[in-house]
């Protein structure tokens, strides 16, 4: 006997339905993008237990004819293409005639239609594949499909599907998609009873973006508006100053299909070269139109990636449309004045204080003359002081805070402008020089070099080393082992005024999940509705900065990590807040604090970073003057 069998009609379609239908999210993008080329202006999608037991779309458009009716359920059945050439300019979202057969084949599915030219509808059921019933039915004109019971007969498949609140945020990501790329049809998205999405259909882009989106997003984006040798790009891009940590809100449409193209996503981040900070990445809505005969999307299953003929003038588009736009449109932003002023060496836990500065009198030079270099800081007055030289070891790791105490009122301010002041009214400058504590054993001499790059303190180690320590790696460690010694329980502040962050609805759901890891990272958050979450408390090392990029960045990583949080994982969310909060590299940092930061790793021996680079390094003397030709 054969070993080869020939499967039958029912088993292969089950087969066929897993590369159409992974979960309900591909259920509501099939139906909704046939729902689109019917010519539908209002669509409506409504779901229940995160699509798994309920799902219904609805629509205006021109409706299926009694006739065709039970053809469309058949595989490979389509009134979108009809002979080989039509593959070379697809025009529509669908055209493989496979979405209503691979549903039917796993599902419930009832249909209800009816075309303009008939006076009755039409009720057609299936299930399983298997036609139930095709009746008549008192219906308006458009298409309405109810979907219950997604994979009852396929329970391999039912236990990969994840939790109702994750599946349904990934429907709700679909819906998004479908409403930015076609601004003109009104979309509005039912979740368990509850509307959560309805755009207006007015056809403009920043409708939409704003019914997705948000407020906040919506006013941070740059018009766009630019045609290159074919090709039209329009929509939104985000400012510089509103860019975020990650790629997840980049969202790019082909003649109205969602797809990934890295030509457009690497054009639009080499145009905003210069204008971004390093490690944030530029959001945006952008449409592009160009001929349907220059692109190919009949190269994926889910038909999200794409294939041109000519990659060069996509490129050149989207590349001159963005810079065109930032040039005209990149106005510079106001300083906000309701944020601490924190030093980066500042213990956690350490009162902050923000306050209203005030502005210093003149002072002559023969008055007081301020002198300092890498190792020697020097004050002097009418009577001059002694120059002292501070030494490591004689630092005992003070409470660094800029900003300048006034009331204890929490808002910091620039300097004001002031005329300058008679020299009657100049004060007398007596400064106290302290004296150094006395330490109770005598240690190595230790003196502060200087730094080099804004990066690397230097340190003299008696009289046979130099001792070079990368200050963000350092603090960076400091504060991870103070996050990682809270016990999941890390030091939090509260806000003073909450903090709201719109998230892609993959990202979303991901934080929804694990508010209980950004509690232990000192993040206090709750789900404020609709793709964005409110940030209440934030880890107290953040001192108030980076709360929003914070949470992205970590929602990022909790989408990609797809599995529950491990210890490592967990290691990772402290060092994602520790690097934030330590000192960067290429930040100025006055002597004092230099020398506090080498006081503190020395005494709590720092030698690594989280991510396992070396902290400090030790350079001979007698390796130096071997470079020299001294010895």
């Amino acid at each position: 006997m054969g070993k080869i069998n020939v499967l039958d009609k029912h088993i292969a379609e089950l087969i066929a339905a897993g590369e159409v239908v992974e979960r309900p999210a591909s259920v509501i993008k099939e139906l909704v993008e046939n729902a689109v080329d019917a010519g539908s202006s209002a669509i409506t999608v409504e779901i229940k237990n995160g699509g798994i037991t309920y799902m219904r779309v609805t629509d205006n458009g021109c409706g299926i004819s009694r006739i065709d009716v039970p053809v469309a359920f058949l595989r490979h059945a389509t009134s979108k293409v009809c002979g080989q050439d039509d593959l070379d300019s697809i025009a529509t979202l669908g055209f493989r005639g496979e979405a209503l057969a691979s549903v039917a084949a796993v599902a419930h599915v009832e249909l209800l239609t009816r075309a303009e030219e008939e006076l009755a509808g039409t009720r057609y059921e299936i299930d399983g594949g298997s036609e139930q019933s095709c009746d008549d039915a008192g219906c308006a004109q458009g298409t309405t499909i109810i979907v219950r019971d997604l994979f009852y007969n396929t329970p391999a498949r039912m236990k990969f599907l994840k939790k109702d609140v994750v599946e349904a945020n990934a429907i709700a990501a679909v819906v998004d998609k479908i409403a930015l790329s076609h601004p003109e049809i009104s979309i509005k998205f039912l979740r368990d009873s509850r509307e959560t999405l309805h755009t207006p259909g007015d056809g403009k882009l920043k409708s939409a973006v704003y019914a997705v989106y948000g407020k906040e997003f919506t006013t941070g984006l740059i018009p766009v508006n630019y045609e290159l040798s074919g090709v039209k790009v329009w929509g939104f891009i985000s400012k510089p100053v509103a860019a975020r940590p990650n790629r997840s809100m980049q969202q790019f449409f082909i003649n109205g299909r969602y797809v990934k193209s890295r030509t457009a996503m690497v054009a639009m981040e080499e145009a905003f070269k210069g204008s971004l900070m390093v490690g944030k990445m530029p959001a945006c809505v952008l449409h592009l139109g160009i001929s349907y005969q220059s692109v190919d999307v009949n190269v994926h299953p889910a038909k999200i990636e794409v294939r041109f003929i000519n990659e060069k003038p996509i490129f050149d588009a989207v590349y001159h449309g963005v810079k065109t736009a930032l040039n005209q449109n990149d106005t510079p932003s106001v300083m906000p004045l309701n944020k601490p002023i924190l030093s980066p060496f500042s213990q956690p836990g350490a009162p902050v204080q923000m306050q209203l500065p005030v502005a210093p009198k003149p002072v002559t030079p023969e008055q007081n003359v301020i002198q300092s270099n890498a190792d020697t800081i020097s004050m002097n007055t009418k009577s001059p002081e002694p120059v002292r030289n501070y030494a490591v070891s004689d630092i005992h790791a003070p409470q660094f805070h800029t900003g300048y105490a006034v009331n204890q009122i929490d808002i910091p301010a620039p300097y004001p402008v002031v005329p300058p002041a008679r020299e009657s009214e100049v004060p007398q400058v007596q400064l106290e020089v302290l004296e150094p504590p006395v330490m109770q054993e005598p240690q190595r001499s230790s003196k502060l070099v200087g730094e080099a790059f804004c990066t690397y303190i230097i340190i003299e180690r008696g009289d046979e080393e130099l001792l070079f320590i990368d200050k963000h790696a350092a603090h960076e460690r400091m504060l991870y082992e103070k996050l990682k010694s809270g016990g999941g329980e890390a030091a939090q502040q509260m806000l003073i005024q909450p903090v709201t962050v719109t998230l892609d609805k993959n990202e979303y759901s991901a934080v929804l999940d694990s508010i209980a890891v950004y509690a232990a990272a000192g993040f206090e958050i709750e789900d404020f509705g609709s793709g964005t979450v409110l940030v209440r408390s934030a880890p107290l090392i953040l001192g108030g900065e980076d709360v929003a990029d914070a949470v992205m960045e970590i929602a990022g990583y909790l989408e990609s990590a797809k599995n529950d949080i491990t210890t490592e994982q967990l290691d990772w969310l402290y060092h994602n807040v520790a690097c934030r909060a330590a000192v960067k590299a290429g930040d100025e940092s006055s002597p004092q604090e230099l020398l506090a930061l080498a006081q503190r790793m020395e005494d709590e021996d720092i030698r690594y970073c989280p991510h396992g680079r070396p902290v400090s390094i030790i350079m001979k003397k007698k390796d130096l003057e071997r470079q020299f030709g001294r010895v």
